[in-house]
């Protein structure tokens, strides 16, 4: 019997396929392709013949440990421990998924605000627990009222996600401070909070669960080198969480995962000591405003994109039909893939709009964008 009876194939994989078939520009599934830094690969052609290849630690490299020890302290000012707060992981995804494992019990009610990342739900249902779908607002800000009328004695976790995947809208002070004032009157309600377009924020800054104190003693921080570091293939996260809660997700990922890629771990440390995090967003700024202009005389509508390296768009000047059959149409007819929002929404919420990932070389942004400026 199926534990996941309801969940399909993936929406990525699904518009990835469509758009191999016919040819098409593929802006959907979220990943770059363009090639990654060349100190990196230059640290990788260093590091590959030394002695790098066996298992690290389970909780992760050491050295890479105080390396993200280091720069959490420098980006948000907070101190944590190494041995006791730390985890590297296969992928944010994975942490994730390790974290709900570990923390959630049959029964256990987990609330996710739609449009939401396709991980979470799966990830609660396999742990025995029960997803409870809220929809953000129009503009995609939390309803906190909407939030705690969600809230029950089940409640055991709540999963926010910011910069926020599909959207690209970023939480703001006033959400966070209503967020502190929901969770203190529900203290035994847990946090998730999946930061990792965390480097990738524009005009309004990302706002850090690390840099509030009333949250951290009851947040797991999900991050992401494959993101930051525009590395996905080599799929490596790490978690943020304090210790109590640490020792739990490190029960499960130890018989998840064990350890993670040593190699990967070996160059990413010594990547960090040249990496300049600050850069990251100014490069995703200008593929942003790029993608921006080519679009600007289209008949599609720009929503705002305040981080991640996603642009949400409508259509609704262009065509009637449903968002996941207009993605469809686009990539047969017009040859760009892209990804229909409704999938994010457990009720499937169509409100014509569809997610171009604009993590691509300037010259792929172009050519996608002169067959939607004909749409």
């Amino acid at each position: 019997m199926s534990k996941l009876p309801n969940i399909p194939t993936s929406i990525f994989s699904v518009m990835s396929q469509l758009a191999n078939e016919h040819g098409a520009i593929n802006l959907s599934q979220g990943f770059p392709n363009f090639p990654v830094d060349d100190r990196l690969l230059q640290i990788s052609e260093r590091l590959l013949r030394e002695n790098v290849h066996q298992y690290t630690p389970m909780a992760g490299l050491p050295a890479l440990l105080e390396k993200i020890a280091a720069l959490t302290v420098k980006s948000y000012q907070r101190k944590v421990n190494t041995t006791t707060e730390l985890l590297i992981t296969a992928g944010a995804t994975q942490g994730i998924y390790t974290t709900i494992n570990a923390l959630i019990n049959q029964g256990d009610e987990v609330i996710i605000l739609d449009p939401s990342y396709d991980s979470y739900e799966p990830s609660v249902l396999v742990a025995g627990g029960k997803p409870v779908r809220i929809s953000l607002n129009d503009d995609y800000s939390p309803d906190f009222n909407k939030i705690e009328a969600g809230i029950t004695t089940k409640t055991k976790l709540i999963i926010i996600n910011n910069p926020h995947n599909p959207t690209g809208r970023i939480w703001n002070e006033s959400e966070f401070e209503a967020l502190e004032d929901l969770l203190e009157k529900h203290p035994k309600i847990l946090l998730l909070s999946d930061e990792v377009y965390e480097y990738i924020s524009f005009a309004h800054p990302h706002i850090s669960v690390n840099t509030r104190p009333k949250l951290i003693n009851k947040t797991i921080i999900a991050s992401s080198f494959g993101k930051s570091l525009h590395v996905t293939g080599w799929k490596v996260g790490y978690l943020i969480a304090p210790e109590k809660l640490m020792q739990e997700i490190k029960k499960v990922h130890q018989f998840l995962v064990f350890s993670v890629n040593s190699f990967s771990q070996h160059v990413i440390s010594a990547y960090l000591d040249v990496v300049d995090f600050s850069e990251i967003a100014k490069m995703y700024l200008h593929k942003r405003d790029l993608f921006q202009s080519l679009l600007k005389d289209s008949r599609f509508e720009l929503m705002p994109c305040e981080g991640t390296y996603f642009q949400v768009v409508n259509y609704k000047r262009i065509s009637t039909k449903n968002d996941m059959d207009f993605a469809k149409e686009l990539i047969t007819k017009h040859g760009v893939a892209t990804i229909p929002i409704s999938v994010f929404y457990k009720e499937a919420t169509d409100k014509q709009m569809l997610r171009f990932c604009f993590a691509k070389t300037d010259e792929t942004l172009i050519a996608a964008a002169k067959k939607l400026i004909n749409c």
